[in-house]
Order: structure tokens, then C-alpha cells, then sequence
């Protein structure tokens, strides 16, 4: 009785079936070990799922129609995630219909491409399950040469039976977006490729590809010129040093789904008025104050195992810069390095873990904001040091010219504003002119090269952290004039009108990066 209560396999089996007369029942394709635990379970509604069983009582579970224990073992398994493991556990998804478990499993190997077609797994898969993978838009690379390497080095684990497959693979390779270096020095040097005809198309193209100019680039599309387009697990917004009066070592996270913040590991030494950058899922923190020197030092935080580590430092010591990565690239911009403002700016590619200057900026500029959009890397406002105003002029800067020009000044002088993009609109917000600290906000659309007031915020704001996500723009934290600001608050340009956060950061901080990642995996699930 108890058994037909909680079980539906076991109520259909003892009131319908022909077992239901029998003093004996035989269960077929069922591990003993998980029977006797889900038995135990039914009477007890407790169960240990371990890495021992976990294997052998999902599918026991599924079988007697056990959702809670089938669920358990999902959690489980999805704990468990990891760049070694996480192709055999979609697999085992598949196999027995675990819908949620199979969802995550794909998230997480999109999000960790890189290092699972690093593992043995993937070299098992089949040229299908090869193929599946790879074509997907949401693959997180910091460059498509990692899909190119993943598939030579998926054909010569077993290279007899696989270079039958290598075009079926190749056609999902991205070989447009991939360096015009890279292309003619190691994607037309590999012999693989030199001797498949379809393959050597696929290199035609994309070297066509990069005769093209920006505008007739748009225009040539195929499936291998589309940008990845990545697609997060859920996302939380990083809060990272800042000044609470003083610089501060101190992260705070937001989690949006349950509205709470909660702290992760901290910076490695204080750290204000730097710049913050998300690139290949982790995130940069660029030079900024210590408390008593400006710096050229970098961080990089990784929220899967929540631990920063050093990166290649700057040219230059800079505070109050700002960053943003555009291209794959992430780029420093004016800031000021302890005795006067700067014009200059430098890149960093990752490829190389080399900085290098690019050309200077017309205006010096501490206390930029910065933002790109539609590949332009627009500075806004900041304070000149020179004439000592703060500045109402931008300009931008195109990378494939290296060149900056002039744009359209703002309505406003804006010192320390903060700069987001959303939908393709440049947003600067706050700020101040002199002792002057504005709630004003204004939005600059590229297509009519004109800046638009938009509503005021709540709260007057300078040295605020500014990022978007989902249609709406998040601007965090900042101060007022006389103390920092816990609070955050969130604009929505469908509307045109301001909302606060239900819950505010642990402290008030000005001067922080901001950045949107994804969610970490939880490490451990129990029932």
C-alpha cells in the first residue's frame, strides 16, 4: 500500500496489472542496490545520492515514476558539472530524458568550450555530436581559433576514420572571423586542409571576407560570418572595490532571481577608480588607486572557482580610466596616473597577453566614461586637468583606423559620469560639473549623431557604475557629494523612468566596477 502510494508505477503495477495477484513480483532492468534505496526512501523520504550511485538510481527512479529522487539525482549531477565531466553527463541527460539536467549541461559546456574540447570526452564523440557542437551560436571563445584547433585535433585523434568528416566539420568553423595572420599562416599551412577541395573553399571565403570594406562587410553574410552570440547561465551583477570612504578590497554580488547580495572572494589588494571589463567570461579589473598610489597592476577575477589572479600590468599608471573590450580586445582609456590627466590609450589582447599603445585621445581625460557601440569605442566627458573643467566634449575611436575624431558634446559638462550601452544607445549618467552633482541623464543615438535628455535619476550621482541588462540600464552605487551611495538604481527607456533595487549593497561605495556575468554553478546540492 504504501509502495502504490507513492509510486504511480507501483499503483498501476498492484491495481491493474496482472502482478497485482501474484505473491511474488520480478522487477526487469532494475539495479538491486537502487531499488533497495528507493524502497528505503518510499518509507523513510530520506536518500543519499552519491558520485556511487547516482548512476544506477536515476534511472531506477525514473522507472518507478519517483520525481523527487529523480530530481535529487539531477541536482546532483548538475552540481557536478565540471569542463571533464559535463559531455558524459548530458549524455546521461539524453539517455533518460532529463529535460532541466540536459538544459544545464548544454549552458555549461557553451559556457566552458574552451576547456571541454580540451578533455578526453570530447575526443570520443561522434563526428554528429562533434558537428552539433560547434555550430552552435552561443559558444563562449575568446577567438574562433579554438573551434579550428578543437576540430584538426578532434580528426587526428583518430585520423584514418575521421578526415572522411573533416569538410561536414569545417563548414561550422567561423573562418571569417578568425585574423587575416592566423588565417594565411596556420589555417592555409595545415596540411589537413590543403588536401580537401570543400575545405579550401571555406578559406577562399574567408579571406574574400577580409578584402571587404566595414560597410560591404555587412552586406556578405553566410552562416560562418555571424558573430557567436554567447547566451549566459543566469546572470549577477559584480561589484568590485570602489572607495567606502577609503579603497577597499570588498565584492559584492547581486543575485536578480532572489534579490539578495552576497559577498565573494576579495580583490587580491585595495583597489579604486579602476576599470572593470568582462572578456571570454572573466572579468578584468584595470588599474585604479590603491590608497595611496595610482596603479598599472590587473586582476582577473573567475567566478567558476572564485579566485583572482594577476595579468600582464599597462604601459601606464592610470585611475579614474576608463575600459571597455571591443573586438576581443580590452581597452584602457585616459584616467590620470598620480601627477596629470591623460590622453593616451592602450589595448590588450589576450592572444598574446601584451599591451600596447594605441593613438592618443585629442582631449586628456580622468574621469572618463567609456562605451561602444556598433564597433566604436566612444570616451564621454571627464575632467582635463589643463583648463580644470570638467568636459561636455566626446569623441570616438575606430580600430580599424586607429583613429579618434570628434562627435557631438553633451548638453551638460559631465566629470565621472557613468557610460552604458543598451539597444545601441550611449547613456551617460550623473556626473558632476565642479561642486555641481547631477541626477540628469542623456542618451546619444549614432544614426542621428544627437544627444537626447531622458528622465532625471532619483538620487544625485557621480562615480557610479553603470551596466545593462535584459532592456534595462543598472547604475550602482556612486556619491552623492558628501557620502557614497549603497543603493542602486534602474532605468527602463521603454518607460522612460527610474526604479530602485528592493535591496542595497552591504556599503556605500563610489568608484567601483560594475559588470554583468553569469551565475556561477552551485558546488553542492543535497536533499
Amino acid at each position: 500500500m504504501v509502495l502504490a502510494a507513492c509510486s504511480p508505477y507501483f499503483y498501476a503495477m498492484f491495481t491493474s496489472f496482472e502482478e497485482r495477484d501474484q505473491e511474488r513480483i520480478t522487477l526487469q532492468g532494475v539495479d538491486y542496490s537502487a531499488l533497495e534505496l528507493l524502497v528505503e526512501y518510499v518509507y523513510s523520504a530520506e536518500v543519499h545520492v552519491t558520485e556511487d550511485n547516482v548512476q544506477v538510481l536515476l534511472p531506477a527512479a525514473n522507472l518507478l515514476q519517483l520525481t523527487d529522487v529523480r530530481d535529487a539525482c539531477c541536482d546532483f549531477l548538475q552540481a557536478q558539472l565540471h569542463p571533464s565531466n559535463c559531455l558524459g553527463i548530458r549524455a546521461f541527460a539524453d539517455l533518460h530524458s532529463c529535460l532541466e539536467l540536459l538544459s544545464h549541461a548544454d549552458s555549461y559546456i557553451e559556457q566552458h568550450f574552451s576547456e571541454v574540447v580540451d578533455g578526453e570526452e570530447f575526443l570520443t564523440l561522434a563526428p554528429q555530436q562533434v558537428a552539433k557542437l560547434i555550430c552552435s551560436d552561443c559558444l563562449m571563445v575568446l577567438s574562433e581559433e579554438k573551434v579550428f584547433e578543437c576540430v584538426i585535433s578532434w580528426v587526428h585523434h583518430d585520423l584514418d576514420k575521421r578526415q572522411a568528416h573533416l569538410a561536414q566539420l569545417m563548414e561550422h568553423v567561423r573562418l571569417p572571423l578568425l585574423s587575416q595572420e592566423y588565417l594565411m599562416q596556420r589555417v592555409e599551412e595545415e596540411p589537413l586542409l590543403k588536401a580537401n577541395l570543400q575545405c579550401k573553399d571555406f578559406l577562399i571565403e574567408a579571406l574574400k571576407y577580409h578584402l571587404l570594406k566595414g560597410e560591404q562587410k555587412s552586406l556578405f553574410k553566410t552562416p560562418r560570418t555571424k558573430p557567436r552570440q554567447p547566451r549566459g547561465l543566469p546572470k549577477v551583477l559584480l561589484v568590485v572595490g570602489g572607495q567606502a570612504p577609503k579603497a577597499i578590497r570588498s565584492v559584492e554580488c547581486y543575485d536578480f532571481k532572489e534579490e539578495k547580495w552576497y559577498q565573494v572572494s576579495e580583490l587580491p589588494t585595495r583597489r579604486c577608480r579602476a576599470g572593470l571589463s568582462v572578456l571570454g567570461g572573466r572579468v578584468y579589473a584595470v588599474g585604479g588607486f590603491n590608497g595611496s598610489l595610482r596603479v598599472r597592476t590587473v586582476d582577473i577575477y573567475d567566478a567558476a572557482t572564485d579566485q583572482w589572479s594577476p595579468c600582464p600590468e599597462m604601459e601606464a599608471r592610470r585611475s579614474t580610466l576608463g575600459v571597455a573590450v571591443l573586438g576581443n580586445c580590452i581597452y584602457a582609456v585616459g584616467g590620470f596616473d598620480g601627477s596629470t590627466g591623460l590622453n593616451s590609450a592602450e589595448v590588450y589582447d589576450p592572444r598574446t597577453h601584451e599591451w600596447r599603445m594605441i593613438a592618443p585621445m585629442s582631449t586628456r581625460r580622468s574621469s572618463v566614461g567609456v562605451g561602444v557601440v556598433k564597433g566604436l569605442l566612444y570616451a564621454v566627458g571627464g575632467y582635463d586637468g589643463v583648463s580644470r573643467q570638467c568636459l561636455s566634449s566626446v569623441e570616438c575611436y575606430n580600430p580599424e583606423k586607429d583613429q579618434w575624431k570628434p562627435v557631438p558634446d553633451m548638453t551638460a559638462r559631465r566629470s565621472g559620469a557613468g557610460v552604458g550601452v543598451l539597444d545601441g544607445i550611449l547613456y551617460a549618467v550623473g556626473g558632476h560639473d565642479g561642486p555641481l552633482v547631477r541626477k540628469s541623464v542623456e542618451a546619444f543615438n549614432p544614426d542621428t549623431n544627437q544627444w537626447t535628455p531622458v528622465s532625471d535619476m532619483t538620487l544625485c550621482r557621480r562615480n557610479a557604475g553603470v551596466v545593462a541588462l535584459n532592456g534595462l540600464l543598472y547604475v550602482v552605487g556612486g556619491d552623492d557629494g558628501s557620502s557614497s551611495l549603497a543603493s542602486v538604481e534602474v532605468y527602463s527607456p521603454r518607460n522612460d523612468t527610474w526604479t530602485t533595487l528592493p535591496t542595497c549593497m552591504g556599503i556605500g561605495r563610489s568608484y567601483a566596477g560594475v559588470a554583468i556575468i553569469d551565475k556561477p554553478m552551485p558546488s553542492t546540492t543535497s536533499m
